[in-house]
């Protein structure tokens, strides 16, 4: 285990002083005065042209259109020749004039048709692993640089390249500090960040109806993965405060194009997708997207298997020029072997069994989740400066399968499995309106953010019946020579009563699990010296009833957040944040009095862009306290869903990211994080009872301490070989806390995976083959359970590959 010569509270000073150096010792170089060149670029009867190059002539500044063809350029007063440039006709130019405080507009429409643009190479550079603005979903209209939060997006280029199928498939290695220490499997996602589980979002929706979902999305119908670290009220408050990922998914973009592509691996994994993007009228008003994915796949384990299903397609309208419409269904099916096969018991220790080992009988049936989703989205353009948007969602789920565990964990490693029914139903109802907008008063700029979200969230589960498919006198022993009991259980296989309809099930059992919320929040961020210096005042009111367990819980809360972001140059900035969060808590409690998670967060960082924007870095230290939080009760037996209040928890560390082009062909993404979460005050209630093993200063768990993540891809640009590449990456885990408050005698081991591949890349089509756990290690995650008087680990894949083949037409 790595040993600090450092507290965290001497770090956490340490970059607060370093912060206010460089501001001290740069602001005042800075102050020259600045405008902005804006517009937007597009294809002649068609729409957004991305990716053009966009400079002012004779001068170091330029960028490139985004995916809705928009662009704009921070620069100094003055009169300048503007340039919209594309290698397939000859160069655009227009003359303008920037003032301070008044946006000069310029727009362009290219003559070429969508097909020949995409055949044509463009002459600005396509940022494969870095982008500049965050999603609309997010609802801040400024760039990344600017924004007072530690916010990292995992590009559609990153997931293609790393060969990411789903959301629980090595993508959190893009991203400082985000572990799954416990995971499960490729059916749920459950991100830990900042020492506590993330919230889960979907394109501006928080799809989390329950503490296991929601399904872990497949990377078909995905475009990119936004992570915001930390309080944000401008997403949500009635949150952890350790943060959010927003899956958001693809849209139609007004250009005719596909691509289809073939995958095939270890395990016997196959997997096919198709994408189709392009139009459904001439005049290129009404247009469409449709992705689809059949994915059969294995497991090193014996009997487990994982088959998905995805359709997804999704139409827009441009009703006209101010308005647009899309209409978006999502709908994922697994069929998987049940999720507890991945749990391995024994009271002798960690890894103490084979890396293949299962207790999972072939016998057992299978998981089956049916995952609907439909969605609205209305964007209008209320003015220059002003734009509204309003959408509304309906995400419908069920589930049929069990979940396995063990009764009884016998000291010569022998064990009792168990198997519990695990039926559900999720239903969430979602809307959402919000504005943007900017005001001037005198030499001040405010941007504007406001608006109202409402959610109905019910998620209705009969977990209740469990079986032992073993007895005491005859127990499942996983070191018989060919684990004769591992396909022939003593007791048989369960049967379930479901004479009873799910509701009634769950209600008889462990209850029902709802949530009904409905906030206002408001937002305004004021420019000072040009913009060089921008203060965010906001807050959010919320009111939320909900239910875990049969338990109910009401509460009204206020968060207010505060921010203040510093550009130092065009490149570099610097921020300070403090924002708040709640979360109303309900369930069965044992010691504590019941009350509503609350949540702060104080923050410090310095986001700089390097060689014209091709690549970024991101330090931030932050400090998080979690007042009143419910955890699992550890001395509880498995299945009561009892908890206790614990007291205060204080979470801090500092994370560095690096992310985009750093030479020539030469990608990178790293990143390191270093966590300490730590016991801060214990609930009194708790410390007075005589089976409190919980102290001031213990550790949380739930989290590594250090975590280093790096992945490295070089393209040669010339020469024979051109278009083929190298990848390399890996990733390592020291300090690791166990998910439970129980403690054994043995911790777990430091973690160290590396992958590594091959590539190559034609204007048409790409061949991508890694190799994954390329040193064969056997890495796992797990924890001691004090109930059992056992270790549980979950072992992850030995060297294994991928090969991939994708064309466009």
């Amino acid at each position: 285990m790595i040993k600090t010569q450092y507290s965290p509270n001497k770090v956490f000073t340490f970059l607060s002083l370093l912060i206010l150096i460089l501001f001290s010792s740069n602001f005042a170089t800075a102050q020259q005065t600045r405008g902005i060149v804006k517009g937007h670029v597009k294809i002649y009867n068609d729409g957004p042209a991305e990716n053009v190059s966009v400079s002012l002539k004779g001068t170091k500044y330029g960028t490139i259109t985004d995916e809705n063809g928009d662009f704009t350029l921070r620069v100094p007063q003055g009169k300048y020749t503007l340039v919209i440039s594309h290698v397939s006709q000859k160069a655009q130019e227009a003359q303008v004039e920037v003032l301070a405080g008044h946006p000069a507009v310029v727009n362009f429409t290219l003559a070429e048709s969508a097909n020949q643009l995409n055949e044509v190479a463009i002459s600005g550079k396509r940022q494969k692993y870095k982008v500049d603005a965050p999603s609309n979903s997010l609802r801040l209209d400024e760039p990344l640089l600017q924004i007072p939060q530690n916010i990292q997006v995992v590009t559609s280029q990153v997931l293609a390249d790393q060969q990411v199928i789903s959301m629980s498939d090595g993508l959190i290695r893009n991203v400082s500090g985000a572990v799954r220490l416990e995971h499960w499997g490729d059916m749920y996602t459950n991100i830990t960040m900042r020492g506590s589980q993330i919230q889960a979002f979907r394109n501006g929706f928080n799809v989390v109806s329950s503490y296991w979902g929601p399904l872990t999305e497949d990377m078909s119908f995905v475009d990119h993965i936004e992570f915001v670290k930390g309080p944000a009220g401008f997403m949500l408050s009635n949150g952890d405060p350790s943060g959010l990922y927003n899956v958001v998914t693809k849209k139609p973009t007004g250009q005719t194009k596909g691509e289809v592509s073939f995958t095939t691996g270890s395990f016997n994994l196959n997997r096919a997708t198709l994408d189709l993007d392009g139009k459904l009228s001439k005049d290129g008003k009404l247009l469409y997207r449709l992705n689809l994915s059949a994915q059969n796949k294995n497991s090193f384990r014996p009997n487990e298997f994982n088959d998905r299903y995805v359709i997804a397609p999704v139409i827009s309208y441009q009703i006209d020029d101010k308005t647009k419409l899309t209409a978006e269904y999502v709908y994922q099916k697994a069929h998987m072997s049940d999720v507890g096969s991945y749990y391995v018991f024994s009271p002798k220790g960690y890894g103490v069994l084979p890396r293949n080992f299962t207790q999972l009988p072939a016998g057992l049936p299978p998981t089956n989740i049916n995952d609907h989703s439909f969605s609205l989205n209305l964007q209008h353009q209320l003015a220059d400066n002003w734009k509204l948007t309003a959408q509304a969602a309906r995400y419908y789920s069920t589930q049929l399968g069990t979940s396995m565990w063990a009764d009884t964990v016998f000291a010569d490693g022998r064990y009792v499995r168990n198997a519990g029914i695990w039926e559900a139903e999720s239903s969430m109802s979602l809307a959402q309106v919000f504005i943007n907008g900017k005001v001037t008063t005198g030499s001040v700029v405010h941007k504007i953010l406001g608006g109202v979200d409402i959610a109905d969230k019910k998620y209705v589960a009969d977990y209740a019946q469990t079986k032992s498919l073993d007895t005491k006198e005859t127990p499942f022993d996983p070191y018989a020579d060919g684990i004769p009991t591992l396909n022939n259980p003593a007791n048989g296989y369960p049967t379930f009563d479901r004479s009873l309809n799910l509701e009634a099930r769950a209600a008889a059992g462990f209850g029902l699990i709802n949530s009904r919320y409905s906030s206002l929040y408001v937002q305004d961020e004021l420019g000072f010296f040009d913009n060089r210096v921008r203060v965010t005042l906001a807050g959010r009111y919320t009111s939320i009833q909900m239910s875990d367990f049969n338990t109910p819980e009401e509460a009204k809360h206020f968060t207010p957040r505060f921010g203040l972001s510093v550009s130092i140059d065009d490149q570099t900035s610097v921020y300070g944040l403090r924002d708040q969060t709640f979360l109303p808590q309900a369930g069965r409690v044992s010691v504590g009095k019941l009350q509503p998670l609350t949540g702060t967060n104080t923050e410090f960082g310095i986001k700089k862009d390097w060689a014209n924007g091709q690549w970024n870095t991101t330090l931030s230290v932050y400090r998080i306290l979690r007042n009143n939080e419910l955890t699992a009760d550890p001395n509880a037996a498995p299945g009561s869903n009892l908890s206790i209040i614990f007291g205060q928890k204080k979470s801090q560390g500092l994370e560095f990211d690096l992310r985009g082009e750093i030479l020539p062909g030469l990608a990178l993404t790293a990143n390191y994080a270093y966590t300490d979460s730590k016991v801060s005050k214990v609930n009194p209630d708790l410390a007075a009872s005589p089976d409190n093993i919980i102290k001031v200063g213990d550790i949380v768990p739930g989290y590594a301490k250090h975590v280093a993540n790096t992945w490295l891809s070089y393209k040669l640009g010339s020469g024979v070989l051109k278009g083929s590449g190298v990848s390399l990456g890996g990733t390592y885990l020291a300090g690791r806390q166990t998910d439970t408050w129980s403690v054994g005698l043995e911790k777990l081991p430091n973690y160290f995976k590396m992958d590594a591949g091959l590539f190559w890349e034609g204007a048409k089509m790409r061949i991508t083959g890694n190799v994954f756990n390329v040193l064969d290690k056997y890495t796992y995650s797990g924890s001691y359970y004090s109930f059992l008087n056992a270790y549980y680990w979950q072992a992850d894949a030995p060297r294994n590959y991928r090969l991939s083949i994708a064309y466009k037409f």
